[in-house]
C-alpha cells in the first residue's frame, strides 16, 4: 500500500501515538502528536503541519514512527519528525506550526499610568497567547484592584510588569497599629515613615516615639504578628 486513508491513521496515532502503521508519512500523525504534548496549555490549540523535505522518500519503509524533538515545547513555529522503523533508516521533518488562543482581559480604553484597575477598564477577548511574549494576565482578578505602572493602548494585554499593588499608607500617614499575637491583640495610633503598598513592609512611629516595622494593610492598618 503506497498511500494511507488519514481517519486510519489518525486511530492508529491515537492508539498507540508512538507509532503508525503507513507506508508513507501522514501529517495527521504529528498534528495528533503535537496536540496531546500541548494538552496542558490554556485555551484553544490550533496545529498545522508543513510539509517535509521532498527529497526524502519514505515510501519503502513498512512502520513510521512519529516524534517531537527533545526538550521540544509545542509552541509556535517548531518542527517534529517520523522516522522509518521498519525500512531504511530514514527521518523526515515537518515544520509544524503551533497556534494557542485563549480568553483574556484587555484594556476596554486609553489607561494612563497610575489608573486603578476596576472592571469597566477591561474587556474579555479572545487573544493569540502564541504572538505575545509568555507571561499575559488570563484572569481578570488578577488585575482587580491593581494599579497600572505604565499607560496602556486600547485593547492592550495585561502583563504582571504593567501593574503595582495599590498604595496602602504614604510617607506622614496616620495609621492604626495592630500588634497581635496567640491569645492577644492590642491596637495603638502610629504615624507612617515611609510609603507602602498593601502587603509590603513599612516602618511607623508610635505616640513614645518608638519605630517599629510592620506590613501595610488596607484602610492605612499596620500589621505586626508576634
Amino acid at each position: 500500500m503506497k498511500r494511507c486513508v488519514l481517519a486510519v491513521c489518525a486511530a492508529a496515532a491515537l492508539a498507540a501515538p508512538g507509532a503508525a502503521s503507513c507506508v508513507q508519512p501522514a501529517p495527521e500523525h504529528l498534528r495528533l502528536l503535537v496536540e496531546r504534548a500541548a494538552g496542558e496549555l490554556p485555551g484553544r490549540v490550533e496545529v498545522s503541519v508543513g510539509s517535509p523535505d521532498a527529497r526524502i522518500d519514505l515510501s519503502g519503509c513498512a512502520r513510521l514512527e512519529p516524534f517531537l524533538p527533545a526538550g521540544a515545547r509545542p509552541w509556535g513555529r517548531m518542527i517534529a519528525g517520523v522516522r522509518c522503523v521498519e525500512g531504511p533508516a530514514l527521518v523526515a521533518w515537518f515544520p509544524v506550526h503551533v497556534r494557542v488562543f485563549a480568553h483574556a482581559p484587555v484594556t476596554a480604553r486609553a489607561l494612563a499610568a497610575g489608573t486603578e484597575i476596576a472592571e469597566q477598564d477591561l474587556r474579555i477577548e479572545e487573544v493569540e497567547l502564541t504572538r505575545e511574549p509568555p507571561g499575559a494576565i488570563l484572569d481578570p482578578a488578577a488585575a482587580s484592584g491593581r494599579v497600572l505602572a505604565r499607560a496602556l493602548a486600547p485593547g492592550q494585554l495585561l502583563r504582571p510588569e504593567y501593574l503595582r499593588a495599590r498604595q496602602a499608607v504614604q510617607a506622614g500617614d496616620a495609621v492604626r497599629l495592630v500588634l497581635s499575637g496567640p491569645g492577644f491583640s492590642i491596637s495603638t495610633d502610629a504615624r507612617a515613615l515611609s510609603a507602602a503598598a498593601e502587603g509590603q513592609s513599612v516602618r511607623v512611629q508610635t505616640a513614645t516615639g518608638r519605630t517599629l516595622t510592620g506590613i501595610a494593610r488596607a484602610n492605612r492598618v499596620v500589621e505586626i504578628a508576634r
